[in-house]
């Protein structure tokens, strides 16, 4: 049995297109979202269903185009209404979609602490990142934003997929969402909110002005992985108030991030 810890906090949210008319889910790493042409083309049709997702207590049309979505990706789908957290014990799926409501704590309590899906994949149906956050001691991977729309719901199972499948060496960087403590050689403290971390690095977003070449401290936790404190240096700046730093190659704490990473990925 893995421990449910194991699970990365993976949070994606995903925009829809400029122009569009409803704002749905936010890009994970934008190679995994690239497709060609307008449309984006599914993989081939696999002979066998190799992953299952329940969806709590989801209504139509929200179930259905759900369902669609991940049938594309050769993953199956199953309406779980009634029980849920007893069923969540004793069934075994690949990743679940649920409102991001209080009353779905239980559900996400049940699956963490269930020994054959302490590894699933959650992923929260509307709801901001804010309130996303409060359910970050669960692992919560995903979220589709309301209302959905096909195309951007799409997107998101798309960059998903992997971690459904259980793919996870296929991943540079990891995307998660957390909070990060920084401090500046001149002792300017900020706060700043991850969007992808590697043993080399991370690139977070913050309102705060960093220019590349600033020296700082960053500090962040990842679930059972303790509050841990290293150096490091801004490489880049976005205009959308996105940047990246570099961890110092000779501070030995770095190590600690590089381990956690790699044991996860063996798990």
């Amino acid at each position: 049995m893995r421990p449910w810890y194991r699970t990365l906090a993976f949070f994606a949210f995903a925009k829809a297109p400029t122009g569009g008319q409803n704002g749905c889910c936010k890009a994970f790493p934008k190679a995994m979202l690239k497709a060609s042409g307008a449309v984006l083309a599914p993989p081939r049709p696999s002979k066998k269903t190799v992953a299952r997702v329940a969806l709590v207590d989801l209504r139509e049309p929200a179930g259905s185009l759900l369902s669609e979505c991940f049938r594309q990706f050769g993953i199956e789908t199953s309406l779980m209404t009634g029980n849920v957290p007893e069923r969540m014990q004793s069934e075994k799926f690949e990743a679940c979609v649920l409102h991001l409501v209080p009353e779905s704590a239980l559900v996400m309590d049940s699956v963490r602490r269930s020994p054959s899906n302490s590894r699933m994949v959650i992923y929260g149906l509307g709801g901001s990142a804010q309130e996303a956050m409060r359910f970050s001691k669960y692992g919560v991977n995903a979220v589709f934003q309301e209302p959905l729309e096909r195309s951007t719901a799409l997107k998101l199972v798309r960059a998903t997929q992997m971690l459904v499948m259980h793919e996870f060496r296929r991943y540079v960087r990891i995307p998660i969402i957390t909070e990060i403590s920084m401090v500046t050689e001149d002792s300017r403290r900020f706060t700043a909110t991850s969007q992808e971390i590697s043993t080399g690095g991370m690139s977070v977003k913050s309102t705060e002005d960093v220019a590349p070449g600033t020296a700082l401290e960053v500090s962040f936790a990842l679930l059972t992985l303790p509050r841990i404190w290293v150096r490091g240096q801004v490489t880049w700046r976005k205009p959308n108030k996105t940047f990246g730093v570099r961890f110092d190659a000779k501070d030995e704490r770095r190590m600690r991030i590089k381990e956690w990473i790699e044991a996860y990925l063996e798990n």
